[in-house]
């Protein structure tokens, strides 16, 4: 247990990287902070013996001018030292978001599903302020409470023996309560952190599907599965939170104890002596006495404090860690193939599972090639790995056995940057991204001019909505596109993909939302543009890949058949039944029109 904490500690100092001096610095005006704290209530004690006491106005002087001093560079060490501390937290917090979010984005398919949308985000949010503010009070209370429980206990026993026993007597009392309470609250807060992803993820959930709540009226429904995680989190939290409040009362309860018994055994050591130092304690002493253990009892409340957001902090600090730890298992060979000549696709007895846990294969024994510059169809039913087997091309996942080659060679060694330059992608779920219809396309090459845009909007049918938009190329896309319909939002992204001008083209389902019309434009402007690159049309209606060079069946991750248009209709059972059942709707609808 305790090397895995260390391990997580040493994960999160690496982020430490150019905030050290801000910290270092904080560490010193702390401990200057103490060190002036330490002997202002000496000062004052002499100020009492020395000169109130014996009538020396001169020593009054002497020592309330000192004083005076004491307190002002008591003051700018603190002020120093909390702008430092601060500075140094927040720019700790700044650069483990940013390692860990640039840690996010390098991650593969497979990384991304180990860890959830929503759980990703309250890492990056809620689980850094929490080890910010941690880390915060570390370099300031966790060093103040030591170094200024130290030096007030070696004063106090330079000062009286038996008055400073009282305090070790407080402190191994106080701390057996604190591990107990800490002890306690280290499981809560875990499950805490865990119910935040639950949370975020309906949040995320109900706020994408907004439309279909209220399609369906089921706002009710949504704010009770709201209602019920939120309020798990309040009652664990409120139940953390309860534990951690015993250290006020308990801190008080000891403090006035304390100070009861100092002022009782301090009172009859100075009647005893009659303020006579040489015979006992002073009144300047016991001043003195009463301000270090007030101290001592204020660094240990520091250090319960400092214990406490470490308690909350360290589940936060795990899956924190987590993130920065979690390797991308897809990465660059030794030596990667910057170039790709072609883009001729073949797949060699590939079988691919998401999770080497799976009962059950998702592709199986998969052979296929694909010769540069044709068009290979897939159709299949909902479920039969179509998505999953492109997705193999590019490298959003590694094949299980086997291998997908591109112009001849496996596509494990080539860079992964270029392999996926070469291919462009329109995914089965299209996203655009806040911005300008301009800045969304221009994803597929950001040094493409006006005309290079205009031109792959025109192939992709977008410019017939583009030019009636008041703005045109400069309207602002919402964040996920929700003020654009799902058949223009799929021609933006074919447009977008088409401006990479890659080697191979895969459009997954990608015209599913756009009328058989404007599917057929489509379909007829690939012809003359990119006539090189190699496409693989996944789509649901034969229409759209009935003229494709080739065209596979696929069902339960498996080829089924493979040929063309005509080929299919004799010979594979599936694909005239499918063809048959879309022209009978077809030339229903067309009566119906007409």
């Amino acid at each position: 247990m305790l090397r895995k904490e260390i391990y997580i500690i040493k994960t999160l100092l690496k982020s430490l990287k150019g905030n050290k001096v801000a910290s270092i610095t904080t560490i010193i005006l702390s401990a200057l902070e103490v060190v002036f704290e330490i002997v202002i209530p000496l000062c004052m004690s002499n100020l009492l013996d020395f000169g109130i006491y014996d009538s020396n106005m001169n020593k009054v002087w002497i020592y309330g001018c000192a004083l005076i001093v004491l307190a002002f560079l008591e003051l700018l060490a603190g002020i120093l030292s909390a702008k430092f501390g601060a500075k140094a937290s927040a720019g700790y917090a700044a650069t483990l978001r940013k390692n860990m979010y640039n840690n996010v984005e390098n991650f593969s398919f497979s990384n991304i599903d180990k860890f959830s949308a929503a759980s990703i985000v309250t890492r990056l949010t809620t689980d850094v302020t929490n080890v910010q503010n941690a880390y915060q009070m570390i370099i300031r209370m966790a060093i103040r409470g030591p170094i200024m429980m130290i030096f007030a206990m070696i004063v106090s026993f330079s000062i009286n023996n038996t008055i400073a026993l009282i305090f070790l007597a407080a402190i191994p009392f106080l701390s057996i309560f604190l591990l107990l309470i800490i002890r306690a609250v280290n499981p809560i807060f875990k499950k805490v952190f865990a119910t935040y992803d639950n949370l975020n993820n309906v949040v995320e959930e109900n706020v994408k599907g907004i439309r279909v709540v209220k399609s369906y009226n089921q706002e009710n429904h949504e704010i009770s599965k709201f209602d019920k995680i939120s309020q798990k989190i309040y009652q664990n939290f409120a139940k953390g939170e309860k534990l951690i409040a015993f250290n006020s009362p308990l801190m008080q309860f000891t403090m006035y104890a304390v100070m009861i018994l100092i002022s009782w055994i301090g009172a009859q050591a100075i009647v005893a002596s009659g303020n006579n130092s040489a015979l006992g304690l002073t009144t300047g002493n016991l001043t003195a006495l009463i301000s270090y253990a007030q101290q001592i009892l204020t660094s240990l409340m520091m250090l319960s404090m400092v214990f406490a957001m470490i308690s909350i902090a360290s589940s936060s600090a795990t899956r924190c860690a987590e993130i920065l730890n979690e390797k991308p298992n897809i990465t660059n060979s030794l030596n990667p193939i910057k170039d790709i000549k072609d883009g001729s696709v073949s797949f060699k007895n590939v079988t691919f599972s998401y999770s080497s846990t799976a009962d059950k294969n998702v592709l199986t024994n998969i052979n296929i090639d694909i010769p540069s510059g044709s068009s290979l169809g897939i159709i299949g039913a909902t479920g039969s790995s179509k998505s999953s087997l492109v997705q193999l091309i590019p490298r959003l996942y590694d094949v299980t056995d086997g291998e997908v080659l591109v112009s001849g060679k496996t596509v494990k060694d080539y860079d992964i940057t270029s392999l996926r330059t070469a291919v462009g992608i329109v995914l089965q779920k299209n996203e655009l991204f806040s911005g300008t219809i301009k800045e969304n396309i221009k994803w597929g090459n950001e040094n493409a001019t006006d005309d290079e845009i205009k031109e792959v909007c025109h192939v992709a049918c977008a410019d017939e909505f583009i030019d009636s938009l008041p703005d045109g190329y400069d309207t602002y896309i919402d964040q996920g596109g929700t003020n654009v319909s799902g058949g223009q939002k799929q021609r933006l992204c074919i447009a977008r993909a088409l401006l990479k001008k890659p080697k191979i083209l895969i459009m997954d389902d990608s015209t599913s939302a756009v009328d058989t019309k404007t599917d057929a434009k489509i379909e007829e402007a690939f012809k003359g543009f990119l006539p090189n690159t190699t496409k693989i049309i996944i789509a649901q209606r034969i229409s759209s890949i009935k003229n494709c060079d080739n065209i596979i069946v696929m069902d339960d991750g498996k080829i089924i058949a493979k040929g063309k248009h005509d080929e299919l209709i004799k010979n594979c059972s599936i694909y005239k039944e499918i063809n048959d059942s879309q022209n009978k709707k077809g030339g229903e609808q067309n009566g119906k029109n007409n």
